[in-house]
């Protein structure tokens, strides 16, 4: 089964791909991910990428595209993917549609995480990690049992990112919103699109997210 997830950051989409790709066993392919590997090889597509990244250039549609192509065509992909944060807009989804479709598939399924913007700047601005060890806690929802000191591993220092704050984190969503409104309607027309609500935790987003790729299409 060939899968798009789309999701605000910090709707926990990526917690749910690693799950559902070892539950399908199918790989997730991150576009961020094979464009550095690409690179790294330095084969023809990478050397081409990495010299627009080298100029401080966004990487055109059409080289995100190839990159793909070349990820999905490999032996790991035979029995689908997930595409965990591609496209991002309509033009990606009409070349991404063309490019599949060049290769006799297609995207059966489009999960759309949702959450509500108020826990989302929750999930995402109140996170800080422990600087030893990495253990992630959140302000809001999960803080170390002793306050001040690490559960894992006993540190004192904590952390966090510096674009981790709310207006950081508002202007982010906002542009998220603007950038998939379009997307997420032009999957509803194709009738691929589900909704899945992600404010609960994992294990019942899980539930959730396979009742929906098990669900045959209405």
């Amino acid at each position: 089964m060939n899968i798009i997830f789309l999701g605000a950051p910090g709707s926990g989409k990526g917690t749910q791909a690693a799950m559902l790709s070892k539950e399908l066993k199918i790989p997730t392919i991150s576009t961020g991910e094979a464009l550095r590997k690409e690179v790294e090889l330095q084969s023809e597509i990478g050397k081409l990428a990495k010299s627009y990244m080298n100029s401080g250039q966004l990487v055109p549609n059409e080289v995100v595209i190839d990159i793909i192509k070349n990820r999905i065509t490999q032996s790991d992909c035979q029995k689908g993917f997930i595409l965990d944060g591609f496209p991002r807009n309509i033009i990606q989804a009409t070349t991404l549609d063309h490019m599949l479709s060049s290769l006799g598939k297609k995207i059966e399924k489009v999960l759309n995480f949702e959450v509500s913007e108020e826990i989302l700047i929750k999930r995402i601005a109140g996170r800080f990690s422990c600087k030893s060890c990495g253990e992630a806690y959140n302000r809001y929802f999960k803080l170390p049992t002793q306050e001040g000191v690490c559960d894992n591993c006993g540190s004192s220092q904590f952390e966090n990112r510096a674009d981790d704050n709310e207006a950081t984190v508002k202007n982010r969503l906002k542009v998220y919103h603007e950038s998939t409104f379009e997307l997420i309607e032009f999957y509803q027309k194709k009738n691929l699109l589900v909704l899945i609500a992600a404010i609960k935790s994992a294990p019942l987003v899980f539930e959730e997210l396979l009742e929906a790729i098990n669900s045959p299409k209405k």
